[in-house]
């Protein structure tokens, strides 16, 4: 009971820092599992077979759906707050220091405390070191599941994304063949009119070019 006494003892003083800290951490740590949670559901139907609870056609309908603007936005959404969840979460070990600090420089100015300053020192290192290893275990748990979103959107990208370049060269054959003998057939033509008109006057009587010395 004294242990615990002890830990709590500063709680009103600058410890509360650190658990408003870890409030606002814990709140941008909710607001990211369910953004990464909706991405990757959102994802999942585009890169692995529709389990049972989804049809076929459901998650057909699903894809169709999807526009690559809103994945965008979706992945920079869930982007941002994992980028401020990581910060806040290194946050933690320098408060736990900054705790100490402060209360040791208490225990300077006022030597009548010494008890009192030594323990909020201990305390503030205490929980400063809690929440970053349980912040830190939250992050291990959420980095996973974002590393997947990010494949699974870069490759969702990459498949709707078809460049005029890669449609020229992906052409089927046939359709190349097509366009080479219509091509050719006519510069053939032009020719045969160039030659037309160049030697026989342009005059043309619809016999092959024959015409009167």
């Amino acid at each position: 009971m004294k242990l615990i006494s002890v830990i709590f003892m500063n709680l009103w003083g600058y410890d509360i820092l650190i658990f408003l800290t870890a409030a606002v951490t814990a709140v941008v740590y909710k607001m990211l599992k369910r953004s990464a949670n909706k991405l990757y559901k959102k994802m999942h139907l585009t890169v692995f077979v529709p389990d049972g609870g989804v049809s076929k056609r459901e998650a057909e309908r699903d894809i169709k759906k999807l526009r690559e603007q809103d994945v965008v936005a979706m992945r920079n959404h869930t982007g941002k707050l994992y980028s401020l969840f990581v910060n806040l979460t290194g946050i933690f070990p320098l408060l736990g220091i900054l705790g100490t600090v402060v209360s040791l420089l208490g225990l300077v100015a006022d030597n009548t405390d010494v008890t009192g300053n030594f323990y909020g020192a201990l305390t503030s290192t205490f929980w400063g070191l809690v929440f970053a290893i349980i912040f830190k275990f939250l992050d291990g748990v959420i980095s996973s599941k974002i590393e997947d979103n990010e494949k699974s959107v870069e490759l969702f990208l990459t498949r709707n994304y078809r460049p005029e370049a890669d449609k020229t060269v992906n052409r089927e054959p046939e359709t190349a063949l097509i366009e080479e003998k219509v091509g050719a057939h006519s510069s053939e033509k032009k020719g045969l009119e160039l030659f037309k008109e160049l030697f026989l006057g342009g005059e043309d009587d619809g016999n092959g070019g024959d015409y009167e010395e």
